[in-house]
């Protein structure tokens, strides 16, 4: 997430869901938290019990609404405006934190010459590439004043072409206008008075976001924004502490990134960062959607957001490029080299030597994007041949799910590893609006996969933590866990290629893959597992975390396990999996994801493992004056023990040690020597909390940009509706309505329900689930109901340039109008758990989506599009339930158990 990244260093959740308990105020904007993560949402209403202020800021009235102090509805699309009139008011109230933002900060980092502002080029900032649809940051001067300009434009030149890898993507490494081989010796005015300071910029840029604009834009009233200001820069401070908490309300708009942005500046201009109750929660949907990026499931990406050599890069064929050109050399990134020769060293072990560059060559390269949306529209022009399927139901659950059934339809082969026949498993032969199965060539191999309590493993949740769960049974009849299925693939394939000398077979056949249990593993209820061939995921973890190769632990007659990522060295004395997850298992036999111990400490260390160092409130130096001390006992976290000479606290210090407040760099420092004591963001090149950043794609200022799909112009820049760098798979199956149109004038958005999960290749499989929400609806207001003669729990159609589905009619109250520049602006809410597969059937909201993608992340637009919606049901059959409907087994009553708690769906059940 480069949203963070690019602002603090890491792209990742900055506090725990705990800590949400410590804040005085919570904004929710971008996140329905009470229903999508119902159980984590016990911490805020524990702020709210203790006196906090909950605030949500939504298209939608929820249930998370009605929970909080204050709900502000708001037009789908026009985030930035309202949270860009947050950072105006908290600038022209002079709210902000002095002390915090002038230590921490890098507002007063002056900017290059030549440089020119959206509000300079009426919309645009400078180098604004019109051929390519694209920024060169060099050309526009996007970096700070006095970095090495040689070097910087190397930088540039490099990256021109590159969609954004590796720590770029986690928002450490800034491609293409990195400031980051200077960023220490960047001129600065600490009087914030020099007119190309970030703060003037700041200033200037966001002037135009009065709350008269912001109502206009986004619907609102000026008394709610204006509420929501003062509770955020009153609950901020040395004394409080508010959180913002976002989720995919946020990430899926081609302006995501950016809108994240704005909440990061935000937090640094109030001081919230890296301070308990503070921070910028990313609540994830998944159980390991973080661990998915951390290890890493990217394209571009190597475990601990390493980038991946790019293909035909000069500046990265071998180690020694590839190094320069990712490593830097201030800030904790200036132990790149560390990170990458041991993440070679466990891949390829013995056959990793200094000779050989440590078998940097048999790394694959990067020659396309192989993002989602790009790889599927190819793939929908026949552009794929094979393709693995794992955890995944693109043919329900993507963006125009219509292009990618095409996709799949144009595949030689395909295979599918899930626990149902999903979507993606049956569109051969249930989709009801492809070809008939005779004409398609797809051949399916659906494997069926062991269900979580039938397999162990590790999950890591939105607050970075690791956790271990242990399985429980075996998987019934052929189910396999998906690390059996990949494990003895990987084994086959090997044994494939055993002998051959081709160059290109090396990197599989040096490639360690030695996970077998040394004897057959058991159950927990003593019985041995029948299933044969299963890894030992605790061998994976083992060599995730680290060993050093040359001290061997008496204890196993194997290489020592590092305690941490500190130990890891680049002479190819030490081999580790993922930097950022050393210290997971630290020693034999303690897999601190496993461990589960309840103790005095409120941060609780000892339950699991979060990454980096189990730190658990990034940023934590900042919990701290400059001096070290606590801003306030109320507010205390990590502090400067003088007597001790290192850093305390109840938190892990995400700082190092011994490095004393006074610390000041000598000239010319290097790594973290050249890191002040006073600056907390060490995966910063300069140890600062970033207002004004260079390495995102679509500026380095967050600027209000309509949807691609928006029934309204730009007010505040007219001459460009949408964001200028914005990615179209334009086709016949993904036409845009570019420019505000008359056909499609109502505004959707989509959303999740408690009771569904993601696209449903679980929940529509689960009698119970389905008894509870049976149906595909479209929430809709009152007014617009009654304007198009619809019924509340009638028929509707809803229809985009993509297609058109039907659903049942929920006329509500929860949705409003809204009077923007004096026209009526109709909103309405679609949930995506319903497509063709399971018990329960019904339209797919996903297939009036689009295939838009944001700059930096290759995002879709799910949240804000235009459609038309009208009265009456789709004609044709309705297509039938791929899978009968689970028989009650019994309508018995449970002895011993009240009426209350009886299951649902018998008569009299709660009476």
């Amino acid at each position: 997430m480069p949203g963070l990244g690019a602002s603090f260093g890491r792209g990742a959740a900055t506090n725990y869901q705990q800590d949400m308990a410590n804040s005085d105020c919570i904004l929710f904007m971008g996140s329905n938290m009470a229903e999508a993560q119902p159980v984590g949402f016990r911490w805020p209403m524990e702020a709210k019990e203790r006196g906090a202020t909950l605030i949500h800021v939504d298209p939608r009235f929820t249930r998370m609404s009605a929970v909080c102090d204050l709900y502000v509805g708001i037009r789908s699309g026009s985030d930035i405006a309202f949270l860009g009139g947050l950072v105006n008011y908290v600038l022209t109230h002079d709210r902000w934190f002095h002390e915090y933002v002038m230590a921490y900060t890098n507002a007063s980092t002056i900017i290059q010459e030549g440089f020119r502002d959206a509000e300079d080029l009426a919309g645009l900032f400078s180098g604004f590439d019109q051929q390519h649809d694209s920024y060169d940051s060099k050309e526009g001067h996007w970096g700070f004043e006095g970095q090495d300009a040689s070097k910087h434009a190397a930088e540039a030149e490099s990256a021109k072409d590159s969609h954004g890898q590796g720590h770029s993507m986690d928002g450490s490494a800034e491609p293409s206008a990195s400031p980051s081989k200077g960023t220490t010796n960047a001129e600065r005015d600490p009087t914030l008075q020099h007119p190309r300071c970030v703060m003037q910029i700041l200033r200037r840029h966001f002037a135009r976001y009065t709350p008269e604009v912001v109502s206009q834009v986004c619907g609102c009233t000026q008394e709610h924004f204006l509420r929501v200001a003062e509770l955020l820069c009153s609950n901020s401070g040395r004394e409080r502490t508010t959180c913002i908490a976002y989720a995919l309300g946020w990430t899926q708009h081609t302006t995501g990134v950016q809108i994240i942005r704005t909440a990061g500046i935000l937090q640094l201009l109030l001081g919230n960062m890296g301070r308990p109750g503070g921070g910028i929660m990313a609540l994830r949907g998944h159980s390991t959607i973080q661990g998915a990026t951390d290890i890493s499931t990217l394209y571009d990406t190597l475990p601990g957001y390493l980038p991946q050599p790019p293909a035909h890069d000069p500046a990265q064929e071998d180690l020694s490029s590839y190094i320069a050109n990712g490593g830097m050399p201030t800030g904790y990134w200036s132990n790149f080299s560390k990170f990458i020769v041991s993440l070679l060293k466990a891949w390829y072990g013995d056959a990793a030597t200094p000779e050989n560059d440590f078998g940097f060559s048999w790394l694959p390269r990067v020659d396309g994007d192989y993002s989602q949306l790009a790889y599927f529209d190819r793939m929908a022009k026949g552009g794929v041949k094979g393709y693995f399927l794992a955890g995944q139901n693109p043919a329900g659950g993507g963006p125009n799910a219509n292009v990618h059934r095409a996709g799949l339809r144009n595949l030689e082969w395909l295979v599918v590893l899930d626990w149902f026949e999903t979507e993606s498993a049956l569109f051969w032969k249930n989709d009801p609006n492809a070809p008939p199965p005779s004409e398609i060539g797809t051949e399916v191999f659906f494997i069926p996969a062991a269900a979580a309590q039938e397999k162990e493993g590790s999950l890591t949740n939105t607050q970075r933590l690791v956790q271990w769960h242990r399985k429980a049974i075996d998987p019934s009849g052929d189910c396999r866990s998906d690390a059996w299925f990949f494990y003895n693939l990987g084994k086959r394939l090997k044994q494939l290629y055993a002998g051959s000398t081709d160059p290109k077979d090396q990197a599989l056949l040096n490639l360690t893959w030695d996970y077998d249990f040394d004897e057959q593993p058991r159950l927990p209820d003593g019985t041995l597992s029948r299933i044969e061939g299963e890894p030992d995921l605790e061998k994976v973890l083992m060599e995730i975390n680290g060993h050093k190769l040359d001290e061997i632990d008496p204890r196993t007659g194997q290489p020592r396990l590092v305690s941490g990522y500190s130990e890891l060295k680049d002479d190819g004395t030490t081999a580790c999996g993922c930097w950022i997850y050393s210290g997971v298992f630290p020693e034999p036999g303690r897999n601190r994801a496993d461990e589960r111990k309840i103790t005095d400490n409120p941060v609780q260390p000892e339950w699991g493992f979060a990454w980096p160092n189990n730190v658990r409130v990034l940023y934590n130096r900042a919990s701290a004056d400059p001096e070290g001390c606590p801003w306030s006992e109320r507010k205390k976290l990590v502090w400067w023990d003088s007597e001790k000479r290192h850093w305390v606290g109840p938190d892990k210090p995400d700082f190092e040690l011994e490095k004393p407040p006074d610390y000041q760099p000598a000239p010319g420092a290097t790594g973290m020597a050249a890191i002040a004591g006073t600056q907390p963001f060490i995966t910063k090149a300069d140890g600062l909390g970033w207002l004004y950043s260079p390495g995102v794609k679509d500026g380095p200022l967050p600027t209000h940009y309509e949807p691609v799909e928006s029934p309204l112009g730009n007010l505040l820049y007219p001459k460009h509706n949408t964001n200028p760098t914005v990615r179209f798979f334009e086709g016949p199956l993904n036409q845009i309505a570019h420019t505000p149109t008359a056909d499609y004038p109502v505004v959707a958005t989509t959303f999740r329900l408690t009771e569904h999960y993601l696209s449903g290749p679980m929940s529509r499989f689960n009698s119970w689930l389905n008894e509870l929400q049976p149906a595909m609806f479209a929430e809709l207001s009152f007014e617009l109901a009654a304007e198009r003669g619809i019924v509340h729990g009638g028929w509707m159609t809803i229809q985009t340039p993509r297609g058109r589905i039907e659903a049942r009619a929920m006329v509500t109250r929860r949705l409003r109008p809204f009077v923007i520049e004096g026209r009526v602006v109709h909103q309405i809410g679609l949930p995506f758990h319903w497509a063709f597969a399971g018990e329960s059937v019904g339209s797919n909201a996903n297939d009036l989506t689009a295939l838009v993608a944001d700059p930096n992340v290759s995002m879709h637009e799910s949240k804000a599009f235009t459609c038309q919606v009208q009265a009456g049901r789709l004609e044709g059959p309705t297509p039938p339930p791929t899978v009968p409907t689970a028989p009650w087994p019994t309508l018995d009553p449970i002895p011993d158990t009240p009426d209350s708690a009886q299951p649902e769906g018998r008569l009299g059940h709660g009476k």
